[in-house]
């Protein structure tokens, strides 16, 4: 891949996470904006679409905390408990996966900004 097409395909991947909460499955309007974060040993992850990597061990629980964006209604909801996993070749501070099973695991990554970890970027070009 072109260094312009990796370019656009992180760009695409960080975009994707940022719109993690759009429009309800029925075809309404927004449910919300809240990306998908999860919080763990202290650090907070943000999920990164379109990335290929292989679940490893299982590390703990994770936590999901609640979106709260649209108002007092959802002052009810609540943080969830997730099984974070190790990523394998990617250490737990820089990226883990979190599910209750590898099939349906997602990828997130301890980052700021719009700059993905390198060892992200790696994954991402399918080094």
């Amino acid at each position: 891949m072109s260094r312009v097409g990796r370019s656009m395909a992180l760009a695409a991947a960080v975009l994707v996470s940022a719109v993690a909460c759009g429009a309800d499955s029925s075809g309404g309007d927004e449910a919300g904006s809240c990306a998908y974060l999860i919080l763990y040993q202290e650090r907070t992850y943000r999920d990164v679409a379109n990335v290929e990597f292989t679940v490893g061990d299982k590390l703990g629980d994770a936590t999901k905390p609640p979106c709260n964006d649209s108002g007092p209604d959802d002052a009810k909801e609540s943080a969830t408990t997730e099984t974070a996993c190790k990523v394998e070749g990617i250490s737990p501070k820089v990226a883990i996966a979190v599910g209750d099973a590898p099939g349906e695991a997602k990828f997130v990554a301890a980052y700021s900004g719009t700059e993905l970890p390198p060892e992200v970027k790696k994954l991402l070009d399918g080094s």
